[in-house]
């Protein structure tokens, strides 16, 4: 009889996952009652660390993300959109590019709207959109028209068939299968650091503008001294 390893067999959970859309179906597929914390901790480790390891070595073979990157640095213009926890992924990605970079723009529907990006679209501009199952129809239209305008995008997503793909210029593609009810970040949030180191190595003016910024920070007193820091 062959020995199970602690947590093998654990690729079902996410497989499983994959197959249902909606959080609160998976919820009843992936918490059984019998359960204990423990076993849940180890079924999720494991997940993270496959999708994150898949990911990195598909995206490593197929060169898309110095593909994204030279796009990011050519452009005259960088937006980044996406909704819901696409949201939150682009404003992750904005606070890196634009410690480094000028002219870099969250669309968030409040100091920057879909209706305004869209009226002065130009070829040079680029778009990096996140777009996750279940695939949140804004930003669906706002990549779409986006492309139709003229300009470039960069999808990052979870599917090589999801709705954005095929209009892609740079195709990122994310593994987010979990043994959680939640589709896992943790891939994604790899990304946007490779994206953003990769894109921060070749900026003209990137040691220039980051020495700047220390040099605000301090008179803006924005962090604690290094001595509050250590918890003296």
């Amino acid at each position: 009889m062959t020995e199970k390893t602690p947590g093998a067999g654990a690729a079902a959970p996410g497989k499983v996952g994959r197959s249902l859309s909606s959080p609160g179906d998976r919820f009843g597929e992936q918490f059984r009652a019998n359960l204990s914390a423990e076993n849940i901790q180890s079924r999720v480790i494991e997940s993270e660390l496959r999708s994150l390891k898949l990911t990195l070595e598909e995206l490593a073979a197929t060169g898309e993300v110095p593909r994204a990157a030279a796009l990011i640095l050519g452009a005259r213009r960088r937006y980044i959109g996406g909704e819901g926890k696409g949201a939150a992924y682009a404003q992750l990605l904005n606070a890196d590019l634009s410690a480094t970079l000028s002219n870099v723009f969250v669309i968030d529907n409040r100091g920057l709207t879909p209706l305004t990006v869209l009226t002065d679209v130009r070829a040079s501009d680029v778009l990096v959109v996140f777009s996750m199952r279940r695939y949140r129809k804004e930003t669906v239209r706002l990549g779409r028209l986006f492309h139709e305008a003229g300009g470039q995008l960069v999808v990052i997503t979870d599917s090589d068939d999801a709705p954005l793909a095929g209009l892609a210029s740079a195709l990122i593609r994310v593994h987010t299968e979990s043994a959680s009810y939640a589709d896992s970040p943790t891939a994604v949030a790899a990304v946007c650091h490779l994206l953003s180191t990769l894109t921060t190595a070749s900026a003209k003016g990137a040691r220039r503008r980051l020495a700047d910024r220390d040099r605000y920070a301090a008179d803006l007193a924005l962090y604690l001294p290094e001595d509050d820091q250590e918890g003296k």
